[in-house]
């Protein structure tokens, strides 16, 4: 009924409010009025009242409903507060009530009514429903309190009917079938199986007040049964949590937990892909294999926690250096996989592995620490070095190896003599462990002079390989491969001891001449180092001011934890720091000025500056000046080289001008010969 017309006829009549009241009792419909927020009745007639069995209407306003309101229920009558406060709407359905426990069974035409105090309230208008078998009754409660979303749409996809779990997921109760897919074409393409077969099923993505979840909906055609026109009865099921357990499993199964990226699992089935897809199109496809140089140290050094941010943040910055159609993996440990596509007639075939070593050419920020990352890469083009997935990843693994044991050439393709190389560095890991136990190494010694006179100063100590087959073997064929395999901390503790027990032979000889041996990042991070050289001393009798540790730059850009602490320990005991192959890394004056350096050793490679003027190699002797550190320049072969150093301030020098490695015999032999000449 209007309520303003009701209420101008009042005015008008001057009909009593009583009258009206009366008029209501009188109506063999029930009317009442419900209040949403106290879950109470606020007014009723007397036809309510008698269905309620309730003796007065105080009785039933003092009744709470809510004491044993069902969810379902409580949630029906949310959904109804909320289309009312949206539109003006009505819904004619069939409920049970339970007035003092006795089943009520009612068909309810619902609307909602505004408040003097402006709130929304709900106004019912209900009579008996007679036909009431078991059946129906059950059914229409089953409907009500299910969690399966049961609808009714009409043959355009406008919604007839919805049930309690249906009505709480949908957006509106305008909403219409195909309008709650995420897509709305797979909602049409479902409906068009339907017309087909009369039955569909399928899981799809939906949009719902819960947001964005996944539905198995089971779609039938049938009829409406209030009006006998063809319809669609829509059953849907939330299994939203199934559906990503499902796609968690499958990604878990195909991706590295730790990265992100793909694992060796996705790999085989996606390359064969990729490579047909590159070969139709006429596309280069290469194989690029990734290491981490170094990670090992990092582990041990740093903690796993770091091992892991790090590949973390190598495997971010491989995947942004890629390709859209690029597969970047991680294969395990610290080995990652990539997968590049290149059109035909690129300026460099390896152009992309460098552009992978240059953007790592700078440090790399590491839990807050400013960190070096330095890469190793082997690559393989398809087809040119292998048709099969597996022949190209054996490949590529090959010109990995190459590129691990070589100290310049970082990026390296496949070619086939590598099968012959890895057998050969494979046999020499095998020998090197025979080796470090029946003792084959030797010492040899290149001397160090004075640039003025060339007296000898002091000399390197340089390891050989006496090998019982392949005779005296240089350490660049076999200290990569023991640097790889961690086999270098006891060669290097056999060498510091040899060093030691020969510095004390020079002393009791009355030989006044330095030894310097080197020490790799690896063996600096042995914790076995540091007590090993302050036990050498005592049991040697060397004097450890009279021998130099010889480190790489590397040390002090933060790739050894506590490297200070350990390098002052060492030079506590008497050692002398000297930075070796000095200009080849990153290392500048606040780092030099932080440890304890005695002497620098500048690369061989800035011999050629001497003669366009030596601008760079007197910056270094600036830098070693203001230090207080020695200068020693190696590798010079001219007169003129050592004449140059003479003028420009560098007193010691150390190459073939003087004298190659030789053996501990011939380095005596020199230095006897050298005080017998003094003494004349």
């Amino acid at each position: 009924m209007d309520e303003d017309l009701l209420c101008v006829g009042i005015a008008e009549s001057m009909v009593d409010l009583k009258l009206v009241a009366s008029v209501y009792d009188r109506l063999d419909t029930a009317v009442w009025i419900f209040d949403f927020d106290h879950q109470r009745f606020l007014w009723a007639n007397r036809k309510t009242l008698e269905i309620m069995d309730a003796p007065s209407l105080q009785e039933l306003q003092s009744r709470d409903l809510s004491a044993d309101m069902s969810p379902s229920v409580a949630k029906r009558l949310h959904q109804y507060r909320q289309d009312f406060c949206k539109q003006d709407v009505s819904f004619s359905e069939i409920w049970t009530l339970y007035p003092k426990g006795k089943p009520k069974v009612l068909q309810i035409m619902m609307s909602g009514i505004r408040l003097n105090d402006g709130r929304m309230a709900l106004l019912c208008e209900a009579h008996e429903h007679h036909e009431q078998q078991p059946e129906t009754l059950r059914s229409a409660e089953a409907l009500l309190h299910t969690t399966v979303m049961i609808s009714l749409f009409s043959k355009d996809g406008k919604p007839l009917y919805r049930n309690t779990a249906a009505r709480a997921a949908c957006l509106s109760h305008e909403t219409r079938f195909t309008e709650q897919f995420t897509d709305p074409k797979i909602g049409r393409k479902l409906l068009d199986q339907v017309e087909i077969e009369r039955s569909s099923k399928l899981v799809a993505s939906v949009m719902t007040n819960s947001g964005k979840r996944w539905h198995e909906l089971t779609v039938s055609t049938c009829h409406d049964a209030a009006t006998g026109q063809p319809a669609y009865l829509v059953s849907e099921i939330d299994v939203t949590e199934l559906h990503e357990t499902k796609e968690r499993a499958q990604y878990l199964a195909s991706h590295d937990t730790l990265t992100g990226l793909s694992n060796r699992t996705y790999l085989k089935e996606r390359l064969t892909q990729i490579m047909k897809a590159a070969l139709d199109r006429g596309q280069t496809a290469t194989l690029y294999l990734v290491d981490l140089d170094d990670f090992k140290l990092v582990n041990d050094s740093l903690g796993h926690a770091a091992g892991d941010l790090l590949l973390q943040l190598v495997a971010a910055k491989l995947k942004d250096l890629s390709g859209s159609g690029d597969v970047v993996a991680r294969l395990g440990g610290d080995e990652f996989l990539i997968c590049h596509l290149e059109k035909e007639g690129s300026a460099s075939p390896d152009w992309f592995g460098q552009s992978l070593l240059q953007a790592f050419s700078t440090p790399q920020i590491i839990d807050g620490k400013s960190k070096y990352v330095g890469l190793s890469i082997g690559y393989a083009h398809y087809p040119e070095d292998g048709i099969r997935i597996d022949q190209l990843m054996r490949h590529a693994d090959l010109a990995l190896y190459r590129a691990k044991s070589n100290t310049k050439n970082k990026c390296v393709r496949y070619h086939d003599r590598m099968k012959q190389l890895r057998e050969e560095h494979l046999a020499i890991r095998k020998d090197l462990e025979q080796a470090i136990r029946e003792y084959e190494f030797v010492l040899h010694f290149q001397p160090i002079a004075f640039t003025g006179n060339d007296r000898v100063v002091s000399a390197e100590a340089l390891i050989r390989w006496q090998h019982p087959e392949r005779g005296l073997v240089r350490p660049d064929q076999f200290v990569p491969i023991a640097e790889e395999t961690g086999l270098i901390n006891d060669i290097g503790s056999w060498v510091s001891l040899q060093v030691a027990h020969m510095q004390a032979r020079l002393q009791r000889q009355k030989l006044d001449v330095s030894l310097s041996l080197n020490v790799s990042p690896r063996q600096l991070s042995d914790p076995q180092f540091v007590p090993l050289m302050r036990s050498l001393p005592q049991e040697t009798g060397c004097d450890p001011s009279k021998i130099s540790l010889e480190i790489t730059e590397t040390v002090l850009l933060g790739d050894i934890p506590n490297a200070r602490e350990t390098l002052s320990l060492l030079k506590e005991t008497g050692y002398r720091i000297v930075i070796d192959d000095f200009g080849t890394g990153y290392s500048n004056l606040a780092y030099l000025h932080n440890y304890p350096i005695d002497g620098i050793k500048i690369d061989r490679m800035f011999m050629e500056d001497i003669t366009s003027g030596g601008e760079i190699v007197k910056l270094i002797l600036s830098l070693a000046k203001a230090l207080g550190a020695d200068v020693i320049a190696e590798g010079v072969e001219t007169i003129e080289q050592r004449s140059w150093l003479s003028q420009n301030g560098c007193n010691q020098y150390q190459g073939y001008l003087y004298s190659k490695p030789v053996s501990e015999e011939r380095f005596l032999s020199m230095l006897k010969t050298q005080v017998e000449i003094a003494a004349m």
